[in-house]
């Protein structure tokens, strides 16, 4: 009877979790909105996984190779095929694990989009032995169920896109491992046949799954199906092949699975939806993508407009790639207008992303070797690719909290928050480039605070150095690999939330290089020093003090500003001696 009763609680025990776990349930369409059993406008807040199933070289400094496939030829030239074939495999097992997305849930995160590559779940039409049919992989679908099991846990809903179809979507190579040689997507019944079918084998595993939050049937179509020399498609009227393959792929889905979301994108990288209305089911999203224009309203304008003349919900499913400025700006824009976003991307090599994986040692040479200017042994190479396997795991990535900070609390709130502790007893030093977390105009204030790659005549870029923190304060690295301030324009300024153990006396010295300059200081709003000279070490890397200062202090939080009245300087970092 123990053993039954015994028996009973561990199955009415799981049976809760189990509802615990499903108690979100499926997201769902109901007018322009998206849905659960909780939220009746409920708001993707996510992240795209692009790096993992499927690698841009952009991603990790080999953007001149770009596909996937030829990075995987060069790196088997260099240690072998079967180190390599290792090397894959330890990198889909490495690279995301359940520590990422405890952090995702932890940040605020309630989605993640799912870039898949096709070659993991079935054979290219080429290597079929048979004509016609599919071989079926087990390795993406494993995948796919673990990172499941992890989203179930944090509750996060996970989106399924294929990033690369069968043959590739579009004639921008990287985005789709396009190997441009053989019949794309688009030049292949075979393939489009295989890509449908892999859909419906995804749709029928996942059926029952709540925490699956829908399909991205195909990512970023980028093609000239009536003029050829449109290359990507972004001026196509009719799409009707697109269209018409959209259509197969969801009778497909529905004829296994008829709770889960579809979610469409256009032709011209997510944004040419020409030809695509009406709509052909009522759990359909329309999915747009947004990089490099403006945030305001006439941006998204069109979308808008289809959302209120077809009655359907809209999701920004990839952005990104730029400054915590912009990030902030776009995000406030959708929820504004009640869109969700997904961010591109969780991981990759510099500082626009939350997690940022560190460079091997001598990776430049593994670099240089994939141009053909560097000869590299295979032992040299091996160390620096396992090197890269260590260091694409989430605990030894670098977290940039100034990312997830712009793209959460910053979209509601102007208040600005240290980003180290800032402590001043004795004797400190800031570094210059540990000024608050906050909004461009309240933790500081840059003239250059993003980048307009697609708008015409817009030239700025943000931080011009793409170091150490994605706002748009200009950082580089000296001879040390030390981070400090450059490019200062007149009137910028950086804010700095400080804890003073001990009223009284300190002096006030800033290490600066270059040409001389001017700086205000200001504690609390109030004006504290002015006109302190700075600079003429000549030197970019010469950072030399400047006379001492003396200032009062009263104890506990102050906010110091500092004020670039003349510049042509860089900032290193500034000291208080107690006297």
């Amino acid at each position: 009877m123990r053993k039954n009763f015994k028996n009973i609680f561990i199955s009415f025990s799981l049976l809760i979790f189990s509802f615990q776990l499903s108690a979100q349930g499926f997201l769902r369409v109901n007018g322009t909105k998206i849905e659960n059993d909780v939220n009746k406008d409920f708001i993707l807040r996510g992240m795209g996984f692009g790096g993992w199933m499927l690698q841009e070289g952009y991603m990790f400094h080999l953007g001149f190779l770009g596909q996937q496939y030829k990075i995987r030829e060069k790196t088997t030239q260099l240690i072998g095929k079967k180190q390599a074939d290792i090397f894959y495999e330890k990198w889909l097992k490495d690279h995301t694990q359940k520590a990422d997305i405890d952090s995702m849930a932890s940040w605020g995160f309630n989605s993640i989009r799912l870039p898949m590559h096709y070659d993991l779940f079935t054979l290219p039409v080429k290597e079929e032995a048979v004509a016609g049919k599919n071989t079926w992989l087990p390795t993406g679908f494993k995948m796919i169920d673990e990172l499941l099991s992890w989203c179930k846990q944090n509750h996060i809903y996970l989106i399924l896109d294929l990033h690369a179809a069968p043959g590739g979507e579009g004639n921008d190579f990287p985005i789709a491992d396009r190997h441009p040689g053989e019949p794309s997507l688009w030049e292949s019944k075979a393939n489009q046949d295989k890509t449908v079918a892999l859909w419906k084998k995804l749709a029928e595993r996942y059926k029952n799954e709540p925490y699956i939050g829908g399909y991205d049937i195909l990512n970023e179509t980028n093609w000239g199906f009536d003029d050829p020399k449109d290359l990507h498609g972004q001026n196509e009227q009719k799409n009707l092949p697109l269209r018409n393959l959209f259509i197969r792929i969801t009778k497909a889905i529905r004829q296994v699975d008829k709770k889960h979301i579809i979610y469409l994108e256009g032709n011209g990288f997510a944004n040419n939806y020409n030809g695509m209305f009406p709509l052909w089911d009522n759990n359909l999203v329309i999915s747009f993508h947004k990089y490099g224009n403006f945030n305001n309203k006439e941006s998204i304008q069109k979308f808008l407009d289809y959302r209120d003349q077809y009655k359907v919900p809209l999701w920004l499913g990839e952005s990104g790639e730029n400054s915590n400025t912009w990030f902030t700006n776009c995000i406030r824009l959708m929820e504004d207008n009640d869109i969700g976003w997904s961010w591109w991307q969780l991981k990759k090599m510099g500082i626009n992303q939350p997690l940022e994986i560190k460079e091997p040692k001598d990776y430049d040479q593994f670099v240089q070797y994939c141009k053909d200017s560097l000869q590299l042994d295979s032992a040299k190479g091996q160390r620096i690719l396992n090197e890269l396997l260590n260091n694409i795991q989430i605990q030894n990535n670098t977290w940039h909290k100034d990312v997830t900070d712009a793209m959460f609390r910053q979209v509601h709130s102007t208040a600005t928050l240290p980003f180290k502790p800032n402590i001043i007893s004795e004797n400190t030093t800031i570094k210059a480039v540990d000024y608050d977390l906050g909004r461009n105009g309240f933790a500081y204030n840059d003239m250059d605070t993003a980048q307009y790659q697609y708008t015409p005549g817009v030239h700025t870029q943000g931080n011009r150095g793409h170091t150490y923190r994605n706002d748009g304060v200009d950082i580089k690295n000296d001879d040390q690999k030390e981070p400090y301030v450059f490019s200062i324009e007149d009137g910028e300024w950086l804010l700095y939330t400080t804890d003073v153990q001990h009223a009284g006396n300190y002096n006030l010295v800033f290490y600066t290089s270059g040409n001389d300059g001017v700086i205000d200081v200001y504690e609390n709003g109030k004006l504290l020093a002015e006109n302190i000279a700075v600079g003429a070490s000549g030197d970019e890397n010469d950072f030399v003090p400047s006379k001492p200062m003396a200032v009062h202090f009263d104890k506990g939080v102050n906010k110091i500003k500092v004020f670039f009245k003349k510049c042509g300087f860089n900032f290193k970092s500034f000291t208080f001696v107690k006297e």
